[in-house]
Formats: C-alpha cells, structure tokens, sequence
C-alpha cells in the first residue's frame, strides 16, 4: 500500500509543480509560498479532526516535536527556495533539480539513519544525477 500513496505522492507533486507555476505569475514568491502553507495547514488540521486524532498531540515526545519541528523548518526553507526558483526559471528545468533531493535523501538516510547503501542504491544516485545534468543542460 504504501507504493501506491508515494506514486500518488508524485503525482500530486507534479500537479503542485505545474499549478504553482502558473500561479506565481505577477505573484511575490514569498506570499505564494504563505498562500499555499495556509492551504496545506487548513487541509493537513483538517484530517486531523475528520479522524479523531487531535487528542493524541499531547502523547508526542520532546524528541518527536524537536525533529518535526525541525522538519518543518527544513521545509519551509524548501518551500521558499523552490517558489523562487520557479518564478524565475522554466519548470522544466527547476523540478528535476529540486528532484535530486532522492539523491541526498539516499545520501543522508545513509549517513544519519545508518540505512543500507548497496550497489544498486549507488548506480540509481549517478543515473538520477546524470539524468538531472541531462535534462537541464543547455
């Protein structure tokens, strides 16, 4: 099951991708990145009360919060960083390059979360990497 909510993940991404370009248009990076956090809390807060969940906020551990909190600011700064660069750039050229975030996630699931690093998750980094450099090369 969880294949298919990370295709759908993908794909939704994709969506995100092509919808905010069109967007941004004549839009500060910025106020669009609070525009479309606001929409992912209403709709993230919203699953929370729809499955009877909220009550379960004060069972997090100190360590859980710091490293969600911390998440979230990873991704805000992602966020942010990424609706600039797709205002300015083609996004054709921009996801591929956010993209190689599989590559320093495999990277970093390595180093940090002592995950398994095989041949094959090496051969898949270079070709991510080298398709990236493809599609973006001028």
């Amino acid at each position: 099951m969880w294949f298919v909510f990370a295709l759908l993940s993908a794909v939704f991404a994709a969506l995100t991708s092509i919808l905010a370009k069109i967007g941004i248009e004549k839009v500060n990076s910025n106020l669009a990145t609070a525009i479309r956090t606001l929409v992912v809390v209403v709709m993230a807060w919203g699953m929370v009360f729809l499955t009877h969940v909220q009550k379960d906020i004060f069972h997090i551990s100190k360590k859980s919060w710091i490293f969600l909190i911390l998440s979230g600011l990873a991704t805000s700064a992602s966020w942010l960083c990424y609706y600039k660069a797709l205002q300015i750039g083609k996004a054709s050229k921009v996801v591929p390059i956010d993209k190689l975030s599989v590559v320093f996630t495999l990277i970093l699931a390595f180093v940090i979360l002592h995950e398994e690093f095989t041949i094959k998750s090496m051969i898949g980094c270079l070709l991510i990497g080298a398709g990236t450099l493809l599609m973006v090369w001028q």
